[in-house]
């Protein structure tokens, strides 16, 4: 007998976030315009994808003091554009990216179970946390939170919302809600009732072990960096052995890493415009940011053309704000250093080398080809598609790689379902209204 291939899941997220975005570009558009929103979300569901993705920056990204101009200034809060775009598409899942540490259960639950009302189940909710006082500062309670306590209040928070969204009896009755936790009391009733999915799609990103451990208790989708096949193996397979414990099954959460992608006539062809994008993306003045976001001292004075620094960073640095320092910043140091030492590299050529998110490079043959093999071996249940170009970027995925995985029988023709759950093969949630 022929096992059917895995399927595989695809999202498309809106790019403007840190540096993926070319905006010297002229094929790039405006980030606050609904026509770009728009042109990707349609782009998305015309092929098939599974949700659109929005992404969240609740204060404006500095640099020794100084707005970081290089960066999108000015995004849109997300839900509002996703529920203007839930009236221009049919079946696409929206997934708004929403801190638990600067809201409340009550109020998002309710905006979150109207997006799906009005989408008729196609509701996501990216669960994102933050520690620092930089971003705090714009909130009545500024950044109070420690930051081991974040995981702990978003847990909560994920468990408040669903305490809501159950309230409702299955006759159209609101039943009162009294939760008293450690970060949260409610007792009152809930104004909206029971959305089509239940529960709206609940997505996670972090890759610590608490992070890891949240996700596998409470998320349905987890948004990882972890794109290379080792990396990515070991990741799926860690978490997913996590999910026993709470009495699930691997299918119940699905490991979406974020990817690029660069496709061209020909693999040699696809390398050289990968090459020249990475070149725009990783600027002089990028490739510095990102060096000071490591070393956290001023380095104004270093050339990017020229070598690392030979001085240790600085580990609890406030110079760069509202970027997260991803690992003990002497281990990243270390590993740039060897990296540069070993290939002969300048700071800008180390930092392109280094920073990069797993992209997938080549013909659309090629990179269907890569795609496959990378959820046939275990290393994801599907991918995150983050393009380069605002908001043209995924079309040449969609016309030219989609037709490739559907050959394949690794990609739906269709959809089969009308909400994002169905899209993503999940159990709508035990209702006991």
């Amino acid at each position: 007998m022929t096992t059917a291939p895995k399927q595989m899941h695809l999202a498309a997220h809106f790019p403007g976030v840190n540096n993926t975005t070319v905006w010297a570009d002229p094929r790039s558009r405006s980030q606050i315009d609904f026509s770009s929103f728009e042109h990707l979300a349609r782009t998305a569901e015309r092929g098939l994808f599974d949700f659109f993705f929005l992404a969240e920056g609740l204060r404006l990204r500095e640099d020794n003091g100084l707005i970081h101009d290089l960066d999108v200034v000015g995004r849109p809060e997300s839900l509002t554009v996703l529920n203007a775009l839930a009236a221009v598409t049919d079946r696409l899942g929206l997934a708004a990216t929403v801190n638990a540490t600067f809201n409340e259960p009550y109020e998002l639950a309710r905006r979150l179970a109207t997006l799906d009302h009005l989408s008729a189940g196609r509701a996501a909710w990216n669960v994102v946390t933050s520690s620092d006082a930089f971003t705090g500062e714009n909130f009545r309670r500024g950044g109070y939170l420690d930051r081991a306590d974040r995981y702990t209040r978003a847990a909560e928070f994920v468990a408040t919302a669903r305490e809501l969204w159950d309230s409702w009896t299955a006759d159209g009755v609101p039943r009162p809600v009294a939760h008293r936790g450690e970060h949260f009391r409610i007792e009152g009733e809930f104004g909206v009732p029971r959305s089509p999915q239940g529960h709206p799609v609940v997505i996670q990103a972090g890759d610590s072990p608490e992070g890891r451990e949240f996700a596998a208790s409470a998320a349905d989708v987890i948004f990882t960096r972890h794109g290379t096949p080792g990396a990515g193996r070991t990741f799926y397979a860690d978490v997913k052995a996590r999910l026993a414990r709470y009495g699930r099954e691997p299918d119940e959460l699905k490991i979406m890493p974020g990817v690029g992608f660069v496709l061209g006539d020909t693999d040699a062809e696809a390398r050289e415009k990968a090459a020249g994008i990475r070149l725009q993306q990783i600027s002089p003045q990028n490739a510095m940011l990102a060096l000071e976001q490591v070393w956290g001292r001023d380095l104004s004075s270093y050339d990017p053309d020229g070598p690392l620094p030979e001085s240790d960073p600085v580990p609890d640095s406030a110079l760069v704000q509202g970027r997260v320092r991803h690992g003990d910043p002497l281990a990243v140091a270390a590993r740039w250093r060897a990296l540069s030492r070993e290939k002969g590299l300048s700071i800008r050529q180390t930092v392109i080398e280094a920073s990069g998110r797993q992209s997938f490079v080549g013909s659309p043959r090629t990179v269907a080809a890569e795609l496959t093999e990378f959820v046939a071996t275990g290393a994801a249940d599907g991918f995150i598609l983050v393009p380069h170009l605002t908001p043209g970027g995924l079309d040449e995925f969609v016309d030219g790689v989609v037709p490739l995985l559907q050959e394949r029988g690794v990609f739906r023709s269709a959809y089969t379902g009308a909400t994002l759950r169905s899209h993503l093969g999940l159990a709508e949630p035990v209702w006991k209204g």
